[in-house]
């Protein structure tokens, strides 16, 4: 298969980046492993798309564009938080935009590089037992694990790096290969009657004392007694409140190689042994309040938080995100705090699960960040990006990486078009911006300034307004209220007018229209009751 860009790995930053590349008339082919959609996000992992909103503690940072397009999609059709629904929507955007190929149950396998750039991949679907060779101009790694980039011999790094290096606050004094592990979710249901629960002979044996520090039940109080700040704690008890009804992000493992993947299937093998450990506990343990409650859905295939990262020109640092680093280049930007967890996972019982710096704002992330150093035509996107372990602790969220994914995609098609490789693309960032902003992404501290876009030269009048929101707004280059400011028109009635005029007669060749999104109101798929209940 000959394509203008190949992307590998169809999670949320790689079915993103292709539908972003393929939406701007280029031959894009999306290739994934799973038979699903969405990686961590899909029906076979099931943990929710997190932020730069921070749990909704700064709504104003949603992250908008295709993920936000998918998930108002999702939310119309599907109010229950029913996953297969959410992973049908995904398959049928995929499917459904022009220029896209997508390739599931596909295992890349090897890769071919040629002075330093990539000429083809090969790969196995397993369904048809067919063999593929790729070929590509352009490659993007979306895989998270950067599979992609280590095949073909990219730069990469995985562990902690020392403080001595970026001077981050919060870095080890050496370096070392501490990194956060695998999690397997679950799902139960209250049935109205009790429900025994018989463990499986593999179970561990675990204690109230044992998950002292760990919320696993509306019994339970947690002990915030080894917390430095309790406050970067919340987390915890917001989320894991409940005995059963939403799986337990804090049953993780990182397993015991110097590299997680190869750890993969030993990871999961003991994740099953923690989990129904677990429930075993909570079900025969003491009064839990789940003698009601019957395993709906259990996960058997953990979500990943931490591997490699592929090195590109330049690295985000932690004193890129608490310093609030507006870069020249920027093209995304997180909010989540520096959330890391606990090295060990469950074998580290007599710890908190994790410990959380968060921060107030935003911070951006450079187009440097989301190339290769030593490929030339390798793209990342996702938490593979260019990026120490303590700034990857935050643009590791799925909102965070499926916006990566888009900037990615767009700038790949920018390369296509203009026959350049990815660091080639650097003067012209200005350009890749603009068009991001056009496409409905948000980048802060930038504002529309396309040349072509005639409403900026208009005039702009109404027939009435409320307060701030005056008609002059909608031209104002900025496509939601942000930092206390609203950049919207709102008029005092339904049936209103909204003209632009100009001195002269114009030529359109299209209307683009933005509605103004209610971001207190979060539209993302979950098995969370909290989150589930903030939407209702």
């Amino acid at each position: 298969h000959s394509f203008e860009v190949v992307v590998v790995g169809g999670g949320m930053s790689g079915l993103c980046a292709a539908m972003a590349c393929a939406r701007q008339g280029v031959r894009t082919a999306l290739i994934h492993a799973r038979p699903v959609l969405g990686g961590n996000a899909s029906g076979e992992i099931r943990i929710h798309i997190s932020s730069a909103t921070d749990g909704m503690r700064k709504h104003e940072l949603e992250e908008t564009g295709i993920l936000y397009e998918l998930m108002l999609t999702n939310k119309a059709r599907n109010p229950l938080f029913n996953y297969d629904i959410w992973d049908m929507t995904m398959f049928e955007a995929a499917k459904n935009t022009e220029n896209l190929t997508l390739f599931l149950n596909t295992v890349m396998v090897d890769a071919t590089v040629e002075n330093s750039k990539i000429r083809e991949i090969f790969c196995f679907q397993e369904t048809t037992e067919k063999q593929m060779y790729f070929t590509a101009p352009l490659f993007i790694d979306a895989t998270g694990n950067g599979t992609l980039g280590f095949f073909a011999d990219a730069v990469y790094r995985i562990g902690s790096e020392p403080k001595s290096e970026f001077d981050e606050p919060h870095a080890p004094q050496e370096p070392d290969l501490d990194r956060m592990g695998n999690t397997i979710l679950f799902r139960a249901v209250d049935v109205g009657h009790p429900v025994p629960f018989t463990p499986p002979s593999f179970a561990k044996k675990l204690t109230e004392h044992d998950l002292r520090y760990r919320i696993h039940s509306d019994r339970h109080k947690m002990d915030f007694s080894m917390a430095e700040d309790p406050e970067d704690y919340a987390r915890t008890s917001a989320t894991s409140s409940k005995c059963s009804d939403y799986g337990y992000w804090w049953i993780e493992l990182m397993g015991d190689s110097e590299d997680i993947v190869s750890d993969y299937e030993d990871i999961r093998d003991e994740l099953f042994a923690y989990f129904y450990g677990v429930w075993d506990h909570i079900k025969n343990g003491g009064d839990h309040g789940a003698e009601n409650f019957e395993l709906l859905w259990v996960g058997t295939l953990p979500g990943t938080r931490e591997s490699r990262r592929l090195i590109g020109d330049y690295i985000l640092t932690e004193r890129d995100i608490f310093e609030h680093r507006q870069f020249d280049d920027a093209i995304c930007y997180g909010g989540w705090g520096v959330d890391l967890h606990v090295k060990n996972g469950v074998r580290d019982l007599d710890q908190l699960p994790s410990k959380t710096w968060n921060f107030p704002g935003t911070y951006t992330i450079p187009y440097r960040s989301y190339y290769s150093k030593n490929i030339s035509n390798l793209f990342m996107a996702g938490r593979d990006i260019s990026c120490s372990r303590l700034a990857m602790a935050s643009t590791r969220i799925i909102g965070t990486c499926a916006l990566g994914g888009q900037c990615v995609g767009t700038a790949a098609a920018m390369c296509s078009k203009m026959g350049l490789e990815p660091r080639q693309l650097a003067p012209f960032v200005p350009q890749l911006q603009q068009q991001l902003l056009k496409d409905g992404v948000f980048i802060p501290g930038y504002v529309n300034q396309d040349e072509e876009d005639l409403a900026r030269q208009a005039t702009v009048t109404a027939t009435s307004w409320q307060g701030d929101d005056t008609p002059e707004k909608v031209i104002d280059g900025v496509s939601r209220h942000y930092e206390g400011v609203r950049h919207s028109w709102l008029s005092q009635g339904v049936e209103q007018t909204l003209t632009l005029s100009w001195a002269d007669k114009q030529e359109l060749s299209q209307l683009r229209l933005t509605f103004c999104s209610d971001f207190h109101y979060p539209l993302r798929v979950t098995m969370a009751p909290l989150r589930q209940a903030q939407q209702r």
